[in-house]
Parts: structure tokens; sequence; C-alpha cells
């Protein structure tokens, strides 16, 4: 290899929120430039003007800080291979556009669109399957090859619109190793005369993305498969600006599938499924719609991160939860899978389950004081490191916390008609009754004596004893759910635990 250091580039387009497929892409090259201390680089490829959306760039930066994977160099970071947005490299590209024409691996093109839609039109009538701007077709058309230079001339001088195209060579094969997909042969029958600078003085993504590869001395381009097809035009370019001996790995990541594996993931899925596909929060400008995002939904960022790496990638190990520098230390190219992975939400779920019971205790309660503040509830006389401990394991969100134990801040005041139907008898506030008496006798409040004493009682009076702690829950927590009834009684006090017992006394009704 020709590079002495690792250097990789993440290169989203300006063109509205970053899918998570993109993000997938950003972490697999932020790992691998990590593992082999190089450089990971994040440039802007927002060439196409037409489609630039405001917002989106700074939607880039924020979604990459919130995975903790932001960029050696690039845009947001300064560098010494800058400017890192296309937009202000234009007069970059323009030199080798021409270059390219000047050398003849390039032509100038000004067939209108009507005139394009023509020429496919006729070959689609005349049963010709490939209906591209080509070898075959380009004689035909309006183009520096077909007209003579001075008629050239005349329409750059007119400023005429045009577009510069390259020059594909005629049966021709063009070979390339992948370093994830293998082998490719590509023929230059199946490929077309690609547009490389645009009649709006931008260059496309493919002259601009390989000079600046070059420029930026890329090492290894790792990006998604839709760019495979692409691959043998910029293999071109490189042999025909003379950086043959500077091309790089190319590595080339299969799609993210919908969860039924048919097809690319895609906004639409999500929507339909109830599910992000987007890493942050994204409003469009054009209806105002808010998409939401995984941060927003809950999920931590280390736990997105973790879920997405394997979504494509093998370590090789049963291994399945992985810090940062574990995946960094861990990553190769060479166990990405070569086919689709399969968007599975209940997968992330436990990702996020996985990480919230490593939290540490105190951010769990940083993060749950807000909801108790934001809903006005008096929590000084609780323990809400013990309580979110009792409950965590049943959490996959922070915001499942509420939910879990909101019972331990507010007395019921209605209950469960089910547990009521099944389990409250004729006898049950009798039983409660005596129940009261014994808990107020005694003196050390703790779980294992509460439990000890009231199975004792429920034994010698050969109760049920499915039905009476079930009644007990209920007068309590006001439902069936919840951890040890006799852990939720400590945490709530002697005293508390008898009122909402008397309480579901008076109360409930059969």
């Amino acid at each position: 290899m020709p590079f002495e250091k690792v250097r990789v580039r993440f290169a989203p387009s300006p063109t509205g929120p970053l899918h998570i497929g993109g993000v997938r892409t950003a972490i697999f090259n932020y790992l691998f430039a990590k593992k082999h201390n190089g450089n990971f680089i994040l440039r802007i490829e927002d060439t196409d003007q037409n489609r630039f959306v405001s917002g989106a760039e700074e939607y880039i930066l924020e979604s990459l800080k919130w995975l903790n994977i932001e960029p050696d160099e690039g845009v947001g970071k300064g560098g010494s291979f800058g400017p890192y947005r296309q937009s202000e490299r234009k007069d970059i590209y323009q030199k080798y556009a021409h270059q390219l024409i000047s050398d003849g691996h390039a032509y100038y093109a000004f067939d209108t669109p009507s005139e394009l839609e023509n020429m496919r039109n006729r070959l689609k009538s005349e049963k010709h399957s490939n209906q591209q701007y080509n070898a075959k077709t380009r004689v035909n058309m309006l183009n520096s090859l077909s007209l003579s230079q001075a008629k050239v001339q005349q329409k750059l001088d007119n400023n005429d619109p045009y577009v510069i195209r390259l020059m594909l060579p005629e049966n021709k094969e063009i070979k390339f190793q992948d370093a994830v997909l293998g082998d490719f042969v590509f023929h230059s029958s199946q490929l077309d005369d690609k547009i490389l600078f645009k009649s709006d003085g931008m260059p496309t993504y493919h002259l601009a993305n390989v000079v600046d590869d070059h420029l930026m001395e890329i090492s290894h381009v790792i990006r998604g498969s839709e760019w495979t097809n692409s691959t043998p035009c910029h293999i071109l370019l490189y042999r025909y600006l003379g950086w043959e001996k500077e091309i790089p790995v190319f590595a080339h990541m299969p799609l993210l599938l919908k969860p039924d594996g048919q097809g690319k993931l895609s906004k639409r899925d999500g929507d339909r499924l109830g599910f992000p596909v987007f890493p942050l929060n994204w409003k469009s400008q054009e209806t105002s719609e808010i998409s939401k995002g995984y941060k927003e939904s809950g999920y931590s960022s280390e736990a997105f991160l973790n879920f997405l790496v394997l979504l494509g990638w093998n370590p090789g190990t049963d291994q399945e939860i992985f810090s940062l520098t574990e995946l960094i230390n861990s990553f190769s190219i060479e166990q990405i899978g070569k086919s689709g992975s399969k968007f599975d939400l209940d997968k992330a779920k436990w990702f996020n389950h996985q990480y919230l019971q490593k939290k540490p205790i105190s951010e769990l309660r940083e993060e749950f004081l807000v909801t108790l503040i934001e809903k006005g509830i008096n929590h000084s006389h609780l323990n809400i490191d013990k309580i979110l401990e009792l409950v965590r394991e049943r959490a996959t969100f922070t915001s499942d916390f509420w939910e879990l134990t909101n019972y331990f801040f507010i007395a019921p005041t209605s209950y469960d008609s089910k547990v009521i139907k099944k389990r409250w008898k004729e006898n049950t506030p009798k039983i409660l009754t005596d129940i009261i008496v014994i808990l107020s006798a005694l003196n050390n409040f703790q779980a294992y004596e509460i439990e000890t004493i009231i199975k004792q009682h429920i034994n010698t009076q050969n109760l049920n004893m499915g039905q009476v702690l079930s009644s007990l829950r209920l007068t309590i927590v006001g439902s069936a759910s919840g951890p040890s009834i006799f852990d939720i009684m400590v945490l709530l006090s002697k005293e508390e635990s008898i009122m909402r017992i008397q309480n579901g006394i008076n109360n409930i009704k059969k």
C-alpha cells in the first residue's frame, strides 16, 4: 500500500438528516482509523446545491458528537488538508476536469434534457438493453466528440450550458478487489460516460470524491455498497489523472435491511413499524414534521453504537457488549459480512437495557430527578437510589422509571379491577387488618423480617399465600405488578405501608 498512514473519511451530503445506515458507515470508518492509529476525517460533499437542506450539516456534526466519534480533522475541526466542504473547493475540481479534457479522457456535452430523453426513448423503442450515454451513443449526441472544434468553441464562447463527461474506453474490463465483497469485474459496455462537472459549475460526486480522496491522502474508502457500481468510474479517474499507484483500498458495506430482510431500510419503514431511523430528532423544513431520533427515544449513545456495529460486523466470538475501546481493538474490515443485515428493534432495546443496568446509579438519579421536578413530586422523604436499584432490571429506558415507580410517590386512589375480581375475597379485609396489627408490633421493619412474619401468619392460619400477598400488594401499589412487596414496604416506611393497607380495606369493594 502506498500510504504511510491510515486516513479514512466519512463524507455525507447535507441533503437531509443522517440515516442510521450513514451513521454505521461513520462508525466503521472511525473504528478502523483508531485501530490503526490513523485519522478519521469528516468531509461534507455538498456539490448538489439543488438538494442542499439547511441545518443538515449541523445535524451531522451533532450526531457524531453524540456518538463520541468526533473527527480528527474536517468540517468543524479544521486541518491541513482543507477546506473540507466541497462547495469551497470548486476551483480545484475545475482544474482537474479540464486536465481530463486536455488529455482526451473527458469531453464537453451540450445535450439538453429533452435531447437526452429522446435518446433514451429511441434506444428503448429499438429494444436496446443499455439506454445510457456511452461509447455507442455519444457519437450521435451533441458533444465535443461529434462537433467540430470551431463549433465547440463557439458554444463555449456563447456560454451554452454544458456538462463534462468521462470518456469510457470501448470494450475494456475494469477490475478491482473489494476488501469486503471480493473481486469485481466490470465491462465498459455496462457503464455510462458519467457526468464529472455540471452546468452549474459544480463537480459531481464522481470527480469531487476522487480528487478529494487523492489530495487528502485517503488510504481506505469505506462506504455503502450502493457505490460499488460507481467504483469502476472512480478507478478510471485515478488512472487518467496519473494517480494509479495511490488508488485507495475500497471496502463496500452491505446495506441495512428492513426487519423482514426485504430491501433497504428507509424512513417509511420506521414510520410504519414505529421506530426511528435517525440518530437525533429531525424537523422537516417542508412539513414541520418531527422525526424522532434514537437519542430522544431514550437510547444511550453507547448502546446505540454497540448495536449498530454488530449489524454487519462479527467479532468472531459470542461477545455482544463492547466498550468503545474494545470495539476499536477488535474491529477489522475482514469481519464485515458480505450480505445485508436485518434491522432488529428488539435487539436495539436489548442493548439499551444492558447498558442501563451498568449505568452508575448517580447518573440514573440525576435523570430521574428531572422527571420528578417536572411532575412537582416531593421526594425528600424517599431514598431515590434504592428505589431505582429496586426497579432498574425491569427498565429498558430511563423514561420507564416513572411508570415503574410512581406508586412510591403517589398512594393509589384506584385499584386494578382484575386483581380485585380474582383475589379480593370476603375475608380479605379481616386478613389485612390482622397484618396491620402484626406490622404495627414489628420493631425491625426490614424486608426479611416483614416477609418472614407475614408468611408465618399465612401458614399458621391456613390462608392462601397468593391471595393474601396479591391483596396486600393491591392495597399498597394499586396493581399486581412491581418488585418484592416487602422491599417496597421498607422503602415506603412502616407508617406509609400501614396507612395504604388501611385505605385499601376502606376503599376496595368486591
